[in-house]
């Protein structure tokens, strides 16, 4: 298989490919050094520096910044925080689930305002029902937003949906305004870019060995500092192993398509371009790219025991397959589509779907991750927190319990690999018209959920 940066949609077409010479050679040092250039660390770089302007904030980065996650994503952009506001609820209580909400509103309008070039169409979501039962959480969906004073929701009957996207498989779904797609590598760029205007240094290509109080060990040199923002997510665990109790890292797949001719498009219709969900557990996820490819994804993500992140998990024949497959049983009228891209990614999954955050080493090191698939949206909240904690500022957001609390813990190996395949079977059966077993009935109750 090539490389990641010829597969991967996002990277290969990016239009500025970054050959920096920030490399380190010898000792360093900095106020503040970031871990990662993927959206945490960008994004709390920024807020550091409107914070505290005089700050010395070097970001270090083992490849180029989006090489990870942030650069391998689908682009689809939601409001809510959660995977949905029920969801906030049943982890949080209603009181913080509708600050959550609130937070995640502004949050979508200043990053549309923000990623206005790069890409970004805020044209909301399509929530589709591939059987009649998926139809009530959908209708409970509605309902919990009205409950919140939330508008732009709109059930849509079948004839109402397949006029919007055209495919057999639709029985009905909804409309969720607030959301909408973005190209990630080029807000990337932005947030990078507007970072290092405001004097953000940045280190790439250097990977950090050991973090040992304010010293950074990296394979070319050292680094001193007087705090460090861990923000490499689902790598987190290679610097700190016993972060792994409340995540667990797995891979996404992804494949997108060569550029729709004008009849394909007007074959499936698709005139709005909103980003699109299906409501299964493990749900496909799709949307169209700004020259009009259809990117197409799953949730149904692997893990690679014992907690494996690197190369090796980056490409699945067996995935690719997969979706090509499911995707002729969308849209049979565009059989003949071709797929030019496909990738692997890894996200950092929790049991409540949510990020945590949280010090180590006695406060000399923060960190937040898992962001479980949600990352666009929830990164940026992440860095007005991590600034605040990097900065040992409090206000609101520090406040919230998604902060305070951790989630659930998964179980350590060999049970972890067992886990994760025991609950997949479970939710596929569901997938496939099975009514829930107990297992799975009882993670609900605790709100423990996997998927990505």
């Amino acid at each position: 298989m090539n490389s990641i940066e010829e597969t991967c949609f996002w990277l290969a077409t990016r239009s500025v490919e970054r050959n920096d010479k920030n490399t380190l050679q010898g000792n360093s040092n900095a106020d503040i050094v970031i871990i990662g250039a993927g959206f945490t660390g960008l994004w709390t770089a920024l807020f550091l520096k409107q914070l505290e302007p005089a700050k010395d904030v070097l970001v270090v980065e083992q490849g180029v910044a989006g090489y990870g996650g942030s650069g391998r994503n689908a682009g689809i952009v939601g409001a809510c925080l959660d995977h949905s506001h029920a969801l906030a609820i049943k982890h949080f209580g209603k009181e913080e689930a509708l600050r959550l909400a609130a937070i995640g509103k502004n949050n979508i309008d200043e990053l549309a305002e923000f990623a206005v070039s790069c890409d970004f169409e805020r044209n909301g979501q399509l929530m589709v029902a591939l059987c009649p039962a998926q139809l009530e959480g959908l209708e409970h969906n509605r309902d919990v937003a009205t409950e919140f004073g939330i508008g732009g929701y709109q059930l849509l009957n079948k004839a109402e949906l397949q006029n919007e996207l055209n495919s057999p498989l639709y029985h009905g779904g909804a409309f969720i305004s607030g959301g909408g797609i973005v190209n990630p590598v080029k807000l990337v760029g932005k947030i990078r870019d507007e970072a290092a205007r405001l004097g953000v240094r940045f280190i790439e290509r250097c990977r950090v060995l050991e973090v040992s109080g304010n010293k950074l060990r990296c394979e070319s040199g050292t680094i001193s500092c007087n705090k460090v923002v861990l923000a490499t997510d689902s790598y987190s665990h290679q610097l700190f192993p016993q972060l792994l109790w409340h995540f667990i890292p797995l891979y996404d797949y992804i494949i997108v398509s060569e550029p729709l001719s004008v009849e394909q498009q007007k074959a499936i219709g698709w005139k709005n371009r909103q980003g699109v969900v299906d409501c299964r557990n493990f749900f496909n996820y799709y949307r169209l790219t700004a020259d009009n490819r259809i990117l197409w994804g799953t949730s149904e993500a692997l893990y690679y025991a014992p907690n494996r992140v690197d190369e090796s998990c980056d490409h699945s024949d067996e995935k690719y397959s997969s979706l090509r497959e499911s995707f002729l049983r969308h849209f049979p009228q565009i059989s003949e589509l071709k797929f030019n891209y496909q990738w692997g990614g890894p996200i950092a999954s929790t049991t409540r779907l949510t990020p945590f955050f949280g010090s180590l080493q006695d406060g000399k090191v923060v960190y937040g991750l898992g962001y479980t698939g949600h990352g666009i949206g929830s990164t940026r909240v992440a860095g007005k927190i991590l600034a605040h904690m990097a900065l040992s500022q409090d206000n609101e957001l520090t406040a919230l319990e998604m902060v305070q609390k951790k989630p659930f813990p998964y179980p350590p190996e060999p049970l972890r690999g067992l886990a994760v395949n025991l609950v997949s079977n479970s939710l596929r059966a569901v997938d496939a018209g099975s009514s829930p077993n107990l297992m799975l009935k009882i993670l609900d109750i605790l709100g423990i959920g996997f998927s990505s």
